[in-house]
């Protein structure tokens, strides 16, 4: 088996500019045809027309089985049983459905296959409706559904259950992500992992097969998806939680870059194939893209970029695949260029002569590794622990948490020791404050008291109580003049937080509503936008997440909804009630007839604030002022692009049509402070 020598990591900057000269010609997706802003191609792209006596035959079993589904909804608000397996019946006439109303037919073998997914529905409900769900607790290939606390919508996942599988005994558990398949939403997905085991199906291994909102290489929802597939498998299925690993080729591979790099604690092991590990470079090489990214869309690229992130993966068993002669091989060439310069080797199984597929031999080889690798399972509590991030949105690895930084977008690192009896060593960079967690049992500490030293610029030594009686232990530090206290930093206004950090994407991760006008503004242009772009966002949700956003108006958000909920608020003061209840209390502010944005003015008649903030109604949620996902239509024909395209907030000129790409003319950006307020101007 050949592997990456160890002497062709591309190390310097002259070596990643040869790799892109040598492959400049080679293009990936669609290749500089998808470079152009006006005549952006749709996805997902458009069917073939359907038979008039089809369509009406695929909405007549339709109907059908949505009557069945509705008397079982009914059911369910009385049965936990009903409850629990209705999601499972669910994905079925959603499928069908949206099939129908989006013309995402693109095959003529499609139609039958559309009828077997109606059948399976059928056969579904009416077992439900008997009291029984046998799909779970079949083995072979399985569809399952949850609800997404995103949008309340079902989304469908796949597994693969052993036929060893025996709920008495933990099992191992693969998650593959799957490659970018535009053409494959909900029924095909669906027919597909009713029938197609996937590349890996290991020995009593249990495989998901998350859906991950379709097309975005598991980000954004996508990742939340994955989360979600997950933690719904693990409830139905015996899932040993130290024995989960992610898997993937091509987009898939780029996910599972993304979140071994994001989750490093979560894993057993990391088996990336092909794919990308960071923007710039793969869009140059690939898309033959000719970047000019503002300073803030270049700051936004740390969120994916794997490379940035490649401390995190020294806790995480990493075995990277590549063909020898597959263009995707860039991914784990720049990954293990990124590892080398922290003294790590990253294992790099090549396919001898191999384009972009998984080379038999290859498989055998990862397959030999992933098992030897499962034997010994994901180490809970390791003696070492090493973790960098620059968002509190991606805050933990093992037993070591940053819950404050000096500066969002700049990285901060911890290198964490053990050292027995009764002491841990700390050696961190511009992380303000850290809590150091173990589970019950997992504190392997004796001492009554735990010594913990600061290695640095002011070395330091703090003494902390020992482990609780079931041996867990936590203890919390923060920064005050650059010396660590003991303790968690007194509360002082609002403060950036994990999950309450931006920028503006990170309300759609999580459970959110839009909550549309229910007045005019003032200003024709600024009325316009607001109509438009609210119902493109609403479109675009469906269309490229594959859910249905919740809307309100704001006499209908109550104290629960806001409790429940972050808010994405559309309007300006005179249009939206809630907008003008909160305007007094953002850092971007109405001042007689303009925008105030530090020593900037912008007149409100053509310009309007898109933002994210902490609701001051509800400090554990956002509010975000008329946007709904940053990156646009333009971005959704390589996932490369599809990161956020918008900081913290925006001014946005509406007098500039939108486009492809942007909302309007983008006049002024920037990220708030770690306490939430603008940014002092240079």
């Amino acid at each position: 088996m050949k592997k990456f020598p160890a002497d062709s990591v591309l190390v310097p900057s002259a070596r990643l500019l040869c790799v892109a000269l040598v492959l400049s010609s080679l293009a990936w997706a669609d290749g500089p045809g998808d470079n152009q802003v006006q005549s952006v191609r749709p996805v997902p792209p458009p069917g073939i027309s359907i038979d008039p006596a089809i369509r009406a035959e695929l909405e007549a079993g339709l109907k059908q089985l949505e009557e069945k589904f509705k008397l079982l909804k009914e059911k369910a608000g009385k049965d936990s049983f009903t409850a629990r397996y209705l999601p499972d019946v669910e994905i079925f006439p959603r499928a069908i459905r949206l099939a129908l109303e989006e013309g995402t037919f693109y095959d003529a073998k499609e139609f039958q296959q559309a009828k077997d997914v109606l059948a399976e529905g059928m056969t579904r409900a009416e077992e439900l409706a008997a009291g029984k769900a046998s799909w779970a607790t079949r083995t072979g290939l399985v569809v399952r559904g949850f609800r997404s606390r995103l949008d309340g919508t079902v989304q469908p996942y796949g597994v693969v259950v052993p036929a060893s599988y025996n709920a008495d005994n933990l099992h191992r558990c693969d998650l593959w992500f799957r490659g970018r398949a535009e053409k494959t939403p909900e029924l095909q997905f669906i027919y597909q992992r009713s029938r197609q085991a996937g590349e890996y199906t290991p020995a009593r291994t249990i495989v998901v097969h998350p859906f991950a909102r379709f097309c975005n290489a598991n980000k954004l929802a996508g990742e939340v998806d994955s989360l979600e597939a997950l933690e719904h498998a693990q409830s139905h299925y015996a899932v040993d939680p130290d024995r989960i690993s992610i898997r993937g080729f091509s987009m898939g591979g780029a996910a599972v870059w993304h979140l071994a790099v994001h989750y490093p604690d979560r894993w057993f092991a990391a088996n990336p194939g092909a794919g990308f590990s960071e923007t710039p470079l793969f869009l140059n090489v690939f898309q033959q893209e000719k970047l000019a990214p503002s300073e803030f869309e270049q700051t936004l690229w740390k969120l994916y970029d794997a490379p940035y992130w490649a401390l995190n993966l020294k806790n995480l068993p990493t075995i990277a695949y590549s063909g020898e002669i597959d263009k995707q091989k860039q991914a784990a060439d720049v990954m293990e260029a990124a590892m080398a310069k922290l003294g790590d080797r990253l294992v790099h199984i090549i396919g001898p002569q191999t384009a972009h597929k998984l080379h038999p031999d290859s498989k055998v080889e990862i397959e030999k590794r992933m098992a030897s690798l499962a034997v010994a399972g994901r180490n809970r509590v390791p003696e070492r622990v090493h973790f960098t991030t620059c968002t509190l949105k991606y805050d933990r690895s093992f037993w070591v948490r940053v819950t404050g930084l000096e500066e969002h977008w700049t990285f901060g690192t911890v290198d964490a020791t053990l050292i027995s009896p009764g002491g841990i060593r700390i050696r961190s960079e511009r992380v303000t404050d850290l809590e150091l967690n173990f589970e019950a049992g997992a504190f392997p500490l004796i001492n009554q008291s735990i010594v913990v030293e600061f290695d640095g610029k002011k070395p330091q030594s703090l003494s902390v109580p020992g482990r609780m009686s079931d041996g867990s232990w936590m203890a919390q530090f923060h920064q005050v003049n650059g010396l660590w206290k003991a303790g968690p930093r007194p509360v002082e206004g609002l403060r950036k937080s994990h999950n309450l950090q931006g920028p503006i994407d990170d309300a759609l991760m999580d459970s959110f509503v839009f909550v549309l006008p229910s007045g005019k503004s003032s200003s024709p242009v600024v009325e316009a936008w607001v109509q438009s772009e609210a119902a493109r966002a609403q479109k675009e949700w469906q269309r490229q997440m594959r859910g249905e956003v919740r809307v309100l108006k704001a006499d209908q958000v109550t104290p629960e909804v806001m409790k429940n909920s972050h808010l994405i608020l559309w309007g300006d003061e005179q249009s939206n009630p809630l907008i003008g209840q909160l305007a007094s209390q953002l850092p971007i502010r109405k001042t007689g007839t303009n925008w105030t944005v530090g020593n900037s003015k912008f007149s409100d008649t053509d310009h309007l604030p898109v933002l994210i903030y902490p609701n001051p109604s509800a400090p554990d949620r956002y509010i975000v002022l008329n946007s709904g996902l940053t990156y646009r239509e333009y971005d959704y024909l390589n996932n490369a692009r599809q990161v956020p395209k918008l900081p913290d907030w925006a001014i946005i000129d509406c007098r500039t049509p939108p486009d492809a790409r942007y909302p309007g003319k983008i006049v002024k950006a920037g990220f708030f402070d770690e306490q939430w307020r603008l940014k002092s101007e240079k």
